[in-house]
């Protein structure tokens, strides 16, 4: 029977390490790459071809959202488990959005990660059982304007790769090398950022994304 093929995507080293050594311990298991930031992962993912990429929500560069979104686009036959410090309702609904078909809080019990990745492997799904009521609540209170009301979804994915790398302290020149664009390209999303979230200078950008939790 083939092995499970698992990519790590987690950003701390002792972090990785752990997850790795949780995972090895079930023989059906691979890892066979890690990573340490999202442009990492979309592209370990396109060449490995893994069965499950477990990735942190809170990478750098790209966060786990955006660089699931990218995966899945790219890779064929690749499930997703995303990792969060937090059951928030914005971070599920964001990485369900993004195609996620699982979301495991990183205080969980070693076992719950192994089933998380046995049941991604063969179809299913796996969610925390707080992210599970996060999701049941979503449901029942479904009102259709949720999302609108959600400043991330009016932003464009590039506009929230903009977003994000400028939260980190980057430049639009740095910005414009990382994302292969103009200077008046980033320039031109930089704008949009603003006036669709109505901030006004980067100080504002970045509590945006730390209170969103696309930084940290």
């Amino acid at each position: 029977m083939a092995k499970t093929r698992v990519l790590l995507a987690e950003d701390h080293t002792v972090v990785r390490q752990g997850l790795r050594k949780i995972l090895e311990s079930d023989p059906e298991i691979e890892i066979v790459g890690e990573v340490d930031d999202g442009h990492g992962a979309v592209e370990a993912a396109k060449r490995l071809r893994p069965t499950v990429v477990v990735i942190d929500i809170g990478l750098p560069g790209l966060n786990g959202i955006e660089a699931t979104s990218q995966i899945l686009k790219g890779t064929e036959g690749v499930s997703v488990l995303l990792l969060s410090m937090h059951a928030d309702d914005v971070y599920v609904r964001q990485g369900l959005k993004a195609g996620a078909k699982g979301y495991l809080l990183k205080d969980s019990e070693d076992l719950d990660l192994v089933k998380a990745v046995r049941s991604l492997a063969r179809g299913g799904s796996y969610f925390s059982p707080s992210v599970s009521k996060v999701l049941l609540a979503g449901y029942l209170n479904e009102s259709g304007s949720t999302a609108d009301e959600d400043g991330l979804s009016r932003l464009t994915a590039r506009e929230r790769e903009v977003l994000q790398l400028i939260s980190e302290g980057k430049t639009n020149k740095e910005i414009a090398r990382i994302l292969s664009l103009s200077i008046n390209t980033v320039e031109s999303h930089r704008k949009h950022v603003m006036e669709k979230l109505d901030l006004h200078n980067t100080a504002e950008i970045v509590r945006f994304a730390v209170r969103k939790g696309i930084v940290q």
